[in-house]
């Protein structure tokens, strides 16, 4: 995981002259760029033919990951429940039983949806000091006190994202000066909200990366940045629907992730090499929603051949999380622990569940049988 403090000074991209004149091969994004959108035309196109509750569902689905993995990149584990009902309630889409009210969830929640539903809308400074504040609704990252809802101040000095143990610490990068950082943020925020020109794929990109270059809070930069990269990629496709997640193939590409970003800085302002891992792992997470797609179709078919059982809301609840992905075996102990009932209520729902047909046993035995569902 990397952390966020106050070191010497290097040089990096912001540094050099021609800052922030981005430019980049044209030529060798052109391929690229067109597998990317008919990436996207193929997926807008197999969702078109999904009907309004499975569209939200896919929905659902897929601001779930983006949530859960912007938060994991950085080393926080977020509870599945507790984010998928924050977005449900949000979205107004029923998925039965609601998990309580989290803030911290709440607020990753509030700061993603903002991005992806309302990306036609200026990006501002208060509006990123409001998404800060949302991600740190105690004013504290851990155990540290930070500045909330502001751009970091370097009381301490300059700020550098470090790696490794304390005293062996491997220097990453240094962001601007706290000083600039008024000036900085309003160019950005102008060239953001300014008429696109050019592919809105590599506007996306280069919004990615200027942002997280200029660092401008004491934490969350990441989160931060990536909201606006999804805001950015929502303004590209026109629409709030959103079915795949680029944070969870960061997620998955996370090395090569940073690996690119400290590479990119220590370069020149001709930033083709990163736009084109941009555009590999976007093409990559958008071709993974084909896995999202085959989930909310089996679970809409496995609705579809149960519609006429009656089922009560701890039956439903269950059922939703295992055809949502659950992790390991669906046992008594996981059914109790996900209807939050004793294990002798839980041994019931399974029991009718397996008379009615709905739900067959795994081979074993014991107190660790395990069940599957019937398709």
């Amino acid at each position: 995981m990397w952390t966020e403090k106050p070191t010497r000074h290097r040089t990096y991209l912001w540094q050099r002259p021609d800052w922030p004149q981005w430019r980049w091969d044209a030529a060798a994004l052109a391929a690229p760029l067109a597998q990317v959108h008919r990436a996207q035309g193929h997926l807008a196109g197999r969702m078109a033919e999904l009907g309004l509750a499975q569209r939200d569902q896919a929905t659902l689905q897929a601001l779930t990951q983006e949530v859960i993995t912007t938060s994991a990149i950085e080393g926080e584990a977020l509870n599945l429940d507790a984010v998928r009902s924050s977005i449900a309630r949000r979205l107004g889409v029923d998925i039965g039983a609601l998990a309580p009210s989290d803030r911290h969830v709440d607020g990753v929640v509030d700061m993603v949806l903002d991005a992806t539903q309302h990306y036609a809308q200026a990006l501002t400074s208060e509006r990123l000091f409001g998404w800060h504040a949302a991600l740190f609704p105690t004013g504290y990252s851990g155990r540290l006190r930070i500045q909330v809802g502001a751009w970091r101040n370097d009381a301490a000095g300059p700020m550098q994202v470090v790696s490794g143990p304390v005293g062996c610490e491997k220097v990453h990068y240094e962001a601007p000066p706290a000083s600039a950082l008024q000036h900085e943020t309003r160019a950005f925020l102008d060239w953001f909200n300014a008429p696109v020109a050019g592919d809105a794929l590599i506007h996306a990109g280069l919004a990615h990366l200027w942002l997280v270059t200029l660092h401008s809070f004491d934490d969350g930069n990441g989160r931060v940045s990536r909201a606006v990269g999804d805001m950015a990629l929502a303004r590209a496709e026109g629409s709030r629907q959103r079915f795949y997640s680029f944070s969870a193939q960061i997620q998955r590409e996370r090395k090569d992730y940073y690996d690119q970003f400290e590479t990119t800085q220590r370069g020149t302002l001709d930033v083709t090499p990163w736009l084109s891992w941009f555009l590999a792992c976007l093409l990559r997470a958008v071709q993974g929603a084909d896995g999202l797609l085959a989930g909310v179709l089996d679970k809409a078919q496995f609705w579809q051949r149960w519609a006429g059982t009656p089922m009560n809301e701890r039956q439903a609840l269950v059922l939703n999380r295992v055809l949502d992905g659950m992790d390991g075996k669906l046992t008594n102990a996981k059914w109790a622990a996900l209807a939050k009932c004793s294990p002798d209520t839980a041994l019931r729902d399974i029991s009718d569940l397996l008379a009615l047909g709905v739900l067959g046993r795994l081979e074993g035995g014991g107190r660790n049988t395990a069940y599957c569902l019937v398709r």
